[in-house]
């Protein structure tokens, strides 16, 4: 069996996509990785918030799976929208790494310092507002290597960036802090890999990628907070947050919420359940009850002006 796997170019995009080559080689396909440039990788003078959030870093990836260029392509589960449509599906999630957002600096920093730091993520900014008042924030776009060199040249100094991505790019000496998940919690789908394909695919070929590559504790979770993301209709340019995580009597345990742009609102929600899209969607529903709706509404609001 021949599987083309298509990534965006980044060194951290082709770090996950070689990963994923080598289990579908370990199971006895053979593969090859084809690059597609996606609009969130052209477009950096601008935020996520204004390009829009709806298929940033996917469209062209999946153009290429409607046509058959590409049998999967291999995405961030993070980048990845709730919403795939009705041609569209994620097959598998691969095990998760550590889901917690770090502070990378070549200097000694601490968050509780009055320091410069850099993120283009809505959802860092707004928690930064909220936590950290006294941080001031700078746009950061670009990938892993480009912003690390803008921060070197004096733009910022430290970096809000995912322990997933320091890590796999072998930048552990930076990290100065590992920011604590229960309340910094960070985005949906954070540490794991998402395998997506055109509904149309071979039955076989989608079976054989699956066995390969899902790991099904990771898979729960990332359900769970799929539906969650997808019942508050969050993506890239609304600060949401939501982690899943399995508990001992093995239910999963969902912390999901929602911030304003400003930091000033702070709604979340902890619900333990066994059946991940009915917890997700309940966790998106009681939030938009408690207010979610109308702190959605502004920051939409504030995006598009």
């Amino acid at each position: 069996m021949h599987i083309k796997i298509g990534t965006r170019g980044s060194k951290l995009a082709l770090w996950q996509a070689y990963h994923v080559e080598e289990l579908l080689n370990k199971a006895g396909a053979s593969t090859e990785i084809v690059i597609i440039h996606t609009k969130g990788d052209k477009i950096l003078d601008r935020s996520l918030s204004k390009i829009g959030s709806k298929g940033v870093f996917t469209e062209e990836l999946e153009e290429q799976l409607l046509d058959g260029s590409v049998d999967i392509a291999v995405h961030s589960a993070k980048d990845l929208q709730s919403d795939l449509g009705n041609k569209f599906e994620v097959i598998a999630f691969l095990e998760r790494e550590k889901i917690n957002d770090v502070l990378a600096s070549k200097k000694q920093v601490k968050l509780t310092d009055n320091i410069v730091v850099g993120t283009s993520s809505t959802r860092r900014i707004a928690m930064l507002r909220a936590f950290y008042p006294q941080i001031r924030i700078v746009d950061m776009r670009g990938n892993l290597q480009t912003r690390i060199a803008k921060m070197e040249s004096g733009v910022c100094d430290a970096l809000l960036l995912a322990y997933a991505g320091v890590h796999r790019m072998e930048y552990h000496d930076i990290i100065q802090e590992v920011i604590d998940e229960k309340t910094f919690t960070p985005a949906v789908g954070q540490g794991s890999v998402a395998i997506e394909t055109a509904v149309n695919i071979d039955s076989e070929k989608r079976d054989f990628v699956r066995n390969a590559c899902n790991h099904p504790e990771t898979e729960l979770c990332l359900l769970t907070e799929r539906a969650f993301l997808k019942t508050v209709n969050g993506g890239c340019s609304i600060p949401v947050f939501g982690t899943a995580s399995l508990n001992a009597e093995n239910e999963i345990s969902l912390n999901a919420g929602i911030i304003s742009l400003d930091g000033q609102k702070v709604l979340r929600i902890e619900e333990n359940g066994t059946e991940p899209e009915n917890l997700g969607n309940l966790v998106g529903e009681r939030l938009l009850a408690a207010g979610g709706k109308e702190i959605l509404s502004e920051i939409r609001t504030e995006i598009s002006k």
